[in-house]
């Protein structure tokens, strides 16, 4: 992980990117609400240094056109249609492994904060935020840094300050039973219960039990957050789970992140 990271506390841009002419950031935009992503446009190409080369509304429209942008950054939303900003995040990384990613959503939840970290995002913003804040995070991640909105630094800081007494990931995914995990995958591939009750050959009231065992187990509170677990830590295949953390996850450390953040 790179040792600098910027936090949205001073919203002027760092002299140092404003000193000489460089050649403009080139951006895409993932977001599925047309006016939105309009009016982040509009306002993205004020800046000068800005040049916004695609636009696109899916992750599956995204992925398509990526290989042959090669942008120097993305910007994305994470509640996509279909597939997930996270998986985005990663697919992103094999694709265009050049490419930066600023994550900006509405999402503010740790669990979010930490899988989109963690899938390989540079930057993570909150809608709320201003539109200065957004103009330095963009220039932040462009050029190698980490950002993260002023918001969200303060909540993992906090959380690290006051000890996080959580299990490990790998020591709360070994307690996950095989039908357990079977259940997680398909949740995370966005079946329902009568679906995977179905493919199991079981009732959707055993499919709803392993459910809420699996949210009290993880500490997860609904299916978006079931999914950004099994996401991050390779559990949407059926291939059995080996209790292994991610690379990702380990470079994401909970007590890393926040040290970064205020170096």
């Amino acid at each position: 992980m790179q040792v600098g990271m910027q936090v949205g506390v001073d919203i002027r841009p760092p002299t140092i990117l404003c000193n000489a002419p460089k050649p403009r950031i080139r951006i895409v935009l993932v977001e599925d609400h047309a006016i939105l992503r309009e009016g982040l446009k509009a306002l993205i190409e004020i800046e000068s240094d800005f040049h916004i080369v695609g636009e696109f509304g899916s992750v599956e429209d995204c992925l398509e056109g990526i290989r042959g942008l090669q942008p120097d950054l993305v910007l994305t939303d994470l509640a996509l249609p279909g597939r997930s900003g996270i998986e985005l995040l990663a697919e992103i990384q094999r694709l265009s492994p050049l490419t930066r990613k600023l994550v900006l959503t509405a999402h503010e939840n740790e669990e979010y904060i930490r899988a989109a970290l963690n899938a390989g995002a540079n930057g993570y913003v909150l809608k709320d935020a201003n539109s200065a804040e957004l103009m330095l995070a963009i220039r932040t991640v462009a050029v190698g840094q980490q950002f993260l909105c002023k918001s969200i630094a303060s909540k993992i800081l906090s959380g690290y300050l006051s000890g996080d007494q959580r299990p490990s990931t790998a020591t709360v995914a070994q307690t996950i039973t095989g039908r357990e995990r079977e259940v997680l995958t398909r949740i995370a591939l966005g079946n329902s219960n009568k679906l995977i009750a179905r493919e199991l050959g079981v009732s959707p009231k055993t499919v709803e039990k392993h459910r809420s065992n699996l949210m009290r187990k993880l500490q997860l509170h609904n299916a978006a957050a079931i999914t950004m677990f099994a996401i991050r830590n390779g559990m949407t295949s059926t291939e059995p789970f080996s209790g292994r953390v991610s690379p990702r996850l380990q470079r994401f450390d909970t007590a890393a992140l926040p040290l970064a953040s205020v170096g």
